[in-house]
C-alpha cells in the first residue's frame, strides 16, 4: 500500500500537474470541513456523592450514554458505570468501601513518590540437562470428537 505522499511524488515524477492541482483542491476542501473534536480529559474530577447523584440524574432523565455522561461531567466512564450499576459513591460515609479504597490508593501513591531502593537480583537461565521435557499429565476432562456429534 502506498502513502499519499508517495502517490503525490509519483504524480510529480510523471509530470501530471493537473492531477496535483486536483489533489491540492481536495486537500483544501477537506481542511475547511474538518472539525476539531473535544479532547478526552486526562485528569478527572474527584468523585463525590453529589457528583454520583448528578450522574444518576442524567442517566434517568436523558438518553445520554455512559461515555457521554462521563465526558460532560469530567469523570471516567468506569466510574459512571459503578454509580449506575452498583450505586457506588452515593454514601457520604468515609468508611464506605470506595472511600477506603481511594484513601489507600492515595497513600500508595504518596509512598511511591518517595525514592525507594530496589533489590537487584541476578536471574540465571536454567541449565538444560539434555533431557526432554515431560509431557503434561492427562486431565480428567472429556473431549468431543466430530464423530461423536
Amino acid at each position: 500500500m502506498t502513502t499519499l505522499k508517495e502517490f503525490e511524488d509519483a504524480l510529480r515524477e510523471q509530470g501530471m500537474h493537473m492531477a496535483l492541482a486536483i489533489l491540492q483542491k481536495l486537500r483544501e476542501r477537506d481542511r475547511t470541513k474538518r472539525s476539531v473534536a473535544p479532547a478526552r480529559r486526562i485528569a478527572g474530577r474527584k468523585m463525590t456523592p453529589e457528583l454520583a447523584r448528578r450522574i444518576l440524574e442524567l442517566h434517568a432523565t436523558t438518553e445520554m450514554t455512559q461515555q457521554e455522561i462521563a465526558f460532560q461531567l469530567g469523570v471516567n466512564q468506569g466510574r459512571v458505570n459503578e454509580v449506575i450499576k452498583r450505586g457506588k459513591w452515593l454514601d457520604t460515609n468515609p468508611d464506605a468501601p470506595e472511600a477506603v479504597a481511594r484513601d489507600e490508593a492515595k497513600a500508595r501513591m504518596r509512598r511511591q513518590g518517595s525514592p525507594k531502593r530496589r533489590e537487584v537480583r541476578d536471574i540465571k537461565p536454567a541449565a538444560s540437562s539434555g533431557r526432554k521435557r515431560s509431557t503434561p499429565k492427562p486431565s480428567n476432562q472429556a473431549q468431543l470428537l466430530l464423530g461423536d456429534l
